[in-house]
């Protein structure tokens, strides 16, 4: 895994400026690509570089911006820690499901796609939260992954999103201005 840039290997330099382009291009190209309705009601000048700056106060500030969720998962995926921003999205998706039948299928799939051991995307869980979840599952309520995604969420804010604002995908938006 990748850490921090001065103990990076070039394997890892090249891998970061490889995906810091594709995510430059990525924006630009959403920039490019807002409806002309949409540029009439944007405010003159305002642009995912005025943004950017907004998400260094707090990873909640970073969550709520479509782009500032973009780059983080720019971010997560070079580093291959990609399924921690995925599992909080799909719970947060979860949270929003509005019939109690589509309840159980959407809570087995967030389950077996990252709770589970051995799953796909598994995340970094402790057994006290695994176990949670686990037992949540005989009954799944809107609740029933909180305390898996406030661990995940933990891992984000203290570990990833500070390497992240010290990461040339954070950093290479302020030279975009």
């Amino acid at each position: 895994m990748c850490k921090g840039l001065a103990t990076l290997p070039a394997s890892c330099l090249e891998r970061a400026k490889e995906v810091g382009t594709r995510l430059s291009i990525l924006l630009l190209k959403s920039e490019s690509s807002v409806s002309r309705s949409e540029r009439k009601t944007r405010i003159p000048g305002r642009s995912h570089a005025d943004e950017a700056p907004k998400w260094g106060g707090s990873l909640d500030t970073l969550l709520e911006h479509k782009r500032g969720v973009a780059a983080f998962r720019s971010f997560l995926r070079s580093e291959f820690s990609e399924e921690n921003i995925d599992f909080w999205l799909a719970c947060e998706e979860y949270k929003n499901t509005k019939t109690s039948s589509k309840l159980t299928l959407k809570a087995q799939k967030i389950y077996d796609e990252f709770v589970r051991v051995q799953a796909p995307k598994e995340v970094n869980l402790d057994s006290h939260s695994r176990e949670s979840v686990h037992t949540n599952m005989t009954n799944p309520s809107l609740s029933c992954f909180d305390p898996a995604q406030k661990r995940i969420y933990g891992i984000m804010e203290k570990d990833s999103f500070p390497r992240f604002l010290k990461s040339q995908f954070y950093l290479g938006l302020f030279k975009q201005a």
